[in-house]
């Protein structure tokens, strides 16, 4: 008996299907709506202008997740016009270059759901794709990471337009520092040489494409760097340096690895290790070998078997008594 009551029931509920599934559907749409304007209200979120044009103007842009796990964040500017489509952004590690690049994608992908966007004001053209080469995480057997973002950036190429938005974060790291530097200025200049580029968003560590003028002079391209505070021009106490994370004009040409390290709670031994490397590499002079009061105690006792094994007279003395004494003294 309840098998055909429920029988029934489920039979007499399919009927009103299509009605049930327009309210599901109308239920889902408002909570969206709900979050989105919840979110808006709590953070100070502003209605963004989409327009025709093919520009992106953002006034102290902020990231919607970044900002609410820190107690300050430091907002920043995006003017992408007619001409300087093409940002190439440089700085240290740990300074917020990759926050930066997605928080821009962001503030995009909320205007286009009709969101209000994290920023004091944005205007925003329309635009058809956003294309990421971001260093991927999916691990697939045939693929390795650098194959990846090859594949990424070889998409990007083909089907950006000028209404797209291209994020290319640390291309061309993957492998021999000649080759990624090659292929990022490839990267680079063929957009730059396009009667019509895409918006481009670039974060990279190979300084090379400054300093080896690898990339053309190009009123599509410009340059940024994250801005540090040194105390004093000459410090040399790494730990003084302070990341500002505003985005200004300019290239860097330092990463400041050693400092990140610090902040990310590497042992002073070995940063103090790496300092004394890099300053050997800096002034093009050999590395100097590493030593602790227990290798020199080694080195010395390794002397002074070699002394002994020197002065043995092999056909007057005893071999065995030898071996015992080298052997006996290594052991203490």
């Amino acid at each position: 008996m309840e098998r055909v009551i429920l029988r029934d029931l489920v039979s007499r509920i399919l009927t009103f299907s299509p009605q049930l599934i327009k309210a599901v559907n109308f239920a889902a749409e408002l909570d969206c709506f709900i979050s989105l304007a919840s979110i808006a209200r709590q953070n100070n979120y502003v209605r963004p202008i989409l327009t025709e044009e093919c520009i992106l103007d953002i006034q102290n842009g902020r990231h919607v997740l970044q900002e609410m796990t820190v107690d300050t964040f430091v907002p920043n500017d995006t003017r992408i016009l007619q001409n300087g489509r093409i940002q190439v952004i440089g700085g240290p590690n740990y300074s917020g270059k990759s926050i930066y690049i997605k928080q821009v994608a962001l503030v995009v992908f909320l205007s286009h759901i009709g969101s209000f966007v994290p920023a004091d004001a944005a205007t925003v053209g329309l635009t058809d794709r956003i294309f990421c080469a971001m260093g991927s995480k999916l691990t697939t057997p045939e693929q390795s990471t650098f194959m990846i973002d090859l594949h990424q950036v070889g998409m990007m190429l083909r089907q950006a337009t000028s209404r797209s938005l291209c994020l290319l974060d640390e291309f061309g790291k993957g492998t021999l520092t000649e080759d990624g530097i090659g292929l990022l200025a490839g990267t680079i200049n063929y957009f730059a040489n396009s009667n019509q580029p895409p918006k481009v968003l670039v974060c990279t560590h190979l300084t090379e494409i400054f300093t080896e003028k690898c990339l053309l002079e190009s009123e599509n391209i410009n340059f940024y760097t994250m801005s540090v505070l040194k105390p004093d021009e000459n410090t040399e106490n790494i730990e003084d340096i302070v990341f500002l994370y505003r985005l200004i004009p300019g290239h860097a040409l330092l990463s400041y690895g050693l400092h990140c390290a610090i902040l990310a709670g590497v042992p002073m031994e070995i940063i103090e290790r790496a300092a004394l490397i890099l300053d050997a590499v800096s002034a093009n002079k050999l590395v100097t070998r590493l030593c602790n009061m227990q290798m020199l105690a080694k080195d010395q006792q390794y002397k002074d078997m070699l002394n002994k094994l020197l002065a043995f007279d092999a056909h007057k003395g005893d071999l065995n008594l030898f071996f015992q004494s080298m052997f006996s003294s290594e052991e203490q």
